[in-house]
């Protein structure tokens, strides 16, 4: 079933209220989305105070709502709603807060414990879909919220990223690691985002996300809300794409070799606006956070002023838009175009998005795993839940945030979930 955004809730109406009396323009627009026949999509756009004191004014309503940890167990594997055809499985389990993951072409996955300051290696040695051997393959890189995340492979190389030092071990013939070599350990501070990400592009360049410090602020590091390009051998490092608040998930399409990159809207913006944005990154490109969000869409509620001296509708007109939205505050984290044969045909070169979920909406969105849908062109259609159920008691709890996802050498699709420390195995089936 296409994921629509929800119409706005009655609790909208005092700020749609208050920004059309404060300006001049017409009534406030809506941003349509794909939308499942029947069901209809809209979401407020709020129209902008002609004033930037006004602009400081406006408020929105921020709802706190975390939903409870629930221990995951047998009984609620089963409750998980699979696609027709799937079985989800866990591969592994007892893990400290597993993130993200990568697999070598011998089938060995590679997953960082990041407040452990480890990296793990599992194999499923006897093909039950299940991790048997489970061995600590590198300790001591961090510890807590500093501790090791991101991860990209390279021949017998890992490298692997903290939130300030990025590093490259050798991988042992037993699959271990030797000790690493620092690449650079001045990348820019943490603040609100500090999980790193790596990949390798078609380019032999490693490319590495960099968060915002804050939720929405002007930032006077230029290396904090973007993309960097990154020589793998020297560690040198240039901004590929800029004014991306938090990019964890991003990947090249297969076919296309395109670039696309899911993005975190800002917070405390009420429960709809920003949307979380699918955008197809691009060298040089501006994406517009904090000043703008969505297509273009201009955020009423920063109080900071765009460079230049720019108006803000002339500042935005000038950044990115976004290809697709999502429901905001779903919290998108990694990203993988599937490229096995164990899945239908019509999977190939789709993409899969782990969504942590929100903490700050009612009512809480995210907790599943979705899928992106793409023309054969290489173009975005639409998102679908392909695992859903994360989310209990009508929202009120849950027993899994997702994380890290990963196309298993059998061609299976492994995702983790670190509030549990499960690994998950989503396997075709038939039927």
């Amino acid at each position: 079933m296409l994921t629509t955004l929800p119409r706005p809730p009655l609790r909208w109406l005092p700020l749609l209220l208050t920004l059309a009396c404060s300006s001049s323009s017409a009534p406030s627009s809506v941003r349509e989305s794909p939308n499942t026949p029947g069901q209809e999509a809209r979401v407020p756009t709020p129209q902008v105070p002609p004033t930037q004191a006004q602009v400081r004014a406006v408020s929105a309503e921020n709802n706190l709502v975390r939903p409870a940890r629930r221990d995951f167990n047998d009984e609620r594997l089963r409750q998980l709603s699979v696609r027709p055809g799937f079985s989800i499985n866990v591969f592994a389990q007892g893990l400290t807060n597993p993130r993200v993951l990568a697999v070598r072409p011998d089938g060995t996955v590679y997953v960082t414990e990041r407040e452990a300051g480890r990296v793990t290696l599992l194999r499923d040695t006897n093909g039950d879909g299940r991790a048997d051997q489970q061995t600590p393959a590198l300790t001591g890189l961090g510890q807590k919220d500093s501790g090791v995340h991101g991860l990209a492979l390279r021949g017998n190389q890992l490298y692997l990223v903290t939130v300030k030092q990025l590093y490259v071990a050798d991988i042992r013939p037993d699959g271990t690691l030797a000790t690493p070599r620092e690449l650079t350990g001045d990348l820019p501070d943490g603040g609100q985002h500090g999980n790193r990400t790596l990949a390798f592009g078609p380019d032999g360049r490693l490319y590495l996300s960099v968060g915002s410090t804050c939720n929405a602020c002007a930032e006077t590091d230029p290396e904090h809300a973007t993309l960097l390009r990154v020589d793998p051998t020297t560690g040198a490092r240039s901004v590929f794409a800029k004014g991306l608040r938090n990019t964890i998930g991003f990947a090249w399409h297969p076919a296309t070799g395109q670039l696309w990159g899911m993005d975190h809207g800002s917070d405390s913006r009420g429960d709809d606006f920003p949307p979380e944005e699918l955008n197809r990154l691009e060298e040089g490109g501006d994406y517009g956070w904090p000043f703008c969000a969505g297509k273009q869409e201009v955020d009423p509620f920063v109080s900071a002023e765009p460079p230049n001296d720019l108006a803000r509708p002339d500042y935005c007109a000038r950044t990115k838009p976004s290809t697709l939205e999502y429901q905001g505050h779903s919290a998108p984290m990694t990203l993988t175009f599937y490229t096995g044969s164990q899945f239908p045909a019509e999977f190939r070169n789709d993409a899969f998005l782990a969504l942590r979920g929100s903490w700050n909406r009612n009512p809480p969105t995210g907790y599943k795993l979705v899928r992106i849908r793409f023309d054969p062109q290489g173009n975005p259609l639409a998102f679908e839940d392909f695992v859903s159920g994360w989310l209990l008691e009508d929202g009120r709890a849950h027993f899994g945030r997702l994380v890290g996802t990963a196309v298993a050498t059998d061609g299976s699709l492994l995702v983790t979930d670190d509030t549990n420390g499960i690994i998950y195995r989503i396997a075709y089936t038939g039927g």
